[in-house]
């Protein structure tokens, strides 16, 4: 699997947050509920998180050497599927609940309750932490790079030989 790239992901949540937004405005236009999620989704955000920071913990605390047992390649596999689905959804979340907080703080002064952009608000930090376990246990998820033979280790002067099989790729190993 290739690492996410940030830039797609900002892409994507832009992209999510103008939907989000026009949503909004076409929902207040025709009397419709605004599409906020319930507040019970953050629960349900907070479990996938917690979850995928546990599952990537046991792969770093593999990778690390802390774990003399050998690890699940299938749990390994599923563990940085799972972290970069969090780091989508939370995309997704955060783009689309931006968009409608925009919205909110145009009416801000109009509404007598402001529960409705404290929701938002919420969903889109809920939505940042989940992009933020997404990618750090991706990286839980990589194999550290490793030195040639003959390469002087931590020495300045002395040039890493080649890149070495294996290095940057994920915590699957085929062998």
């Amino acid at each position: 699997m290739k690492p996410m790239n940030p830039l797609l992901l900002a892409v994507v949540g832009l992209a999510v947050a103008i939907a989000g937004w026009s949503a909004a405005v076409l929902s207040g236009r025709y009397g419709m509920a605004t599409p906020v999620l319930p507040p019970t989704g953050l629960v349900t955000m907070g479990v996938i998180v917690v979850l995928t920071l546990v599952l990537g913990i046991r792969v770093l605390r593999w990778r690390n050497g802390k774990k003399k047992k050998m690890l699940n390649p299938i749990l390994a596999a599923w563990t940085l599927v799972l972290a970069q689905a969090c780091a989508y959804t939370g995309t997704v979340l955060l783009g689309w609940h931006a968009g409608i907080f925009v919205e909110q703080l145009r009416i801000w002064s109009l509404r007598s309750s402001q529960e409705l952009t404290g929701l938002a608000l919420g969903m889109g930090g809920g939505g940042l932490v989940m992009i933020v376990v997404g990618l750090v246990v991706e990286r839980f998820c990589r194999i550290p790079p490793e030195d040639g033979e003959d390469a002087a280790k931590g020495l300045p002067g002395h040039p890493r030989p080649g890149k070495a099989k294996g290095e940057g790729e994920y915590a699957y190993r085929g062998d």
